[in-house]
């Protein structure tokens, strides 16, 4: 499966974006869809996933509340709303794919992640 995120920018802290992850190659109900954002100078972390097989989402604390993951299986997308952004979610933000059937607590861990797109720059400033 091929990933490509769209949708960063810059935004004014309190300011929201979308970011979209599209996927080609295959169905996206075999995988489950994870963001992740790496900060210069630190190490990738995963912001949010959703799961295909079991709905459920799952987001880092940091975030929880602000962001919203959400999926659309006929059009093979997948979004995160990011609203009341801080200076702190600036990063490059990348989605990633890894197949269902891995244990959802998980999710965090990007080894698990087989497929990533291409990243979008998120910058977070007034």
């Amino acid at each position: 499966v091929q990933l490509q995120a769209s949708g960063g920018g810059l935004v004014q802290p309190g300011g929201s974006l979308t970011l979209s992850c599209a996927a080609s190659g295959a169905t996206m109900f075999y995988y489950g869809i994870g963001w992740f954002r790496q900060a210069p100078g630190k190490e990738r972390e995963g912001v949010s996933y959703v799961s295909s097989r079991s709905g459920l989402t799952y987001y880092r604390d940091s975030v929880n509340g602000r962001f919203t993951i959400s999926g659309d299986n006929a059009k093979n997308m997948v979004y995160l709303q990011m609203n009341s952004l801080k200076s702190e979610d600036t990063a490059i933000y990348y989605c990633a794919a890894r197949v269902n059937s891995l244990v959802e607590s998980a999710w965090s861990d990007s080894r698990q992640y087989d497929h990533w797109g291409q990243g979008t720059l998120v910058t977070v400033s007034s």
